[in-house]
């Protein structure tokens, strides 16, 4: 069964964001629901620097009920040619380095937002507090990738 899969500390996730669920709210408010039910102080940001003015909003927001730490992917710069070899140009994002700043500043939820395809892979599994996504990067469909899942259905639609 199912069931069994699930701890107390999952059943707990669950019950609360069951209990966050707000008629008519956005996903950032019922992020702030979720967290004031757990009784979180402590709320970090990390994002891509292609959304910093968004991100401080999120942060502005939420610091009237949380200390808000956030934190840009580009923060500890990183050549693009240290991971890529030498014909790499440009700054590499450290998603390393905003789990490392989040987890040393004791955040107790992380909010992700436009993190790089991958690189939220690595903020996510090296982060100590949970994480949940509050925007995903989409450069195509302006950070709205369900678009590009339309789009998709839409052509089998007219091949199939």
């Amino acid at each position: 069964m199912a069931l069994e899969q699930y701890g107390e500390r999952e059943r707990k996730v669950m019950q609360l964001a069951e209990e966050a669920v707000e008629r008519g709210a956005n996903r950032l408010a019922e992020i702030r629901s979720f967290a004031l039910r757990a009784g979180f102080k402590k709320i970090g940001i990390a994002h891509c620097a292609a959304v910093t003015k968004e991100a401080v909003a999120a942060a502005e927001f939420l610091s009237k009920d949380f200390e808000v730490l956030i934190i840009e992917c580009k923060t500890e710069q990183i050549p693009k040619s240290e991971f890529l070899g030498e014909g790499a140009a440009g700054i590499s994002c450290n998603p390393l380095g905003q789990a490392e700043y989040l987890n040393a500043n004791g955040s107790e939820l992380n909010i992700v937002m436009g993190i790089c395809m991958g690189h939220d892979i690595l903020l996510t599994q090296n982060a100590k507090a949970p994480c949940t996504t509050l925007l995903v990067k989409d450069r195509v469909h302006r950070h709205n990738p369900m678009e590009g899942i339309k789009q998709l259905m839409e052509q089998k639609q007219l091949v199939g």
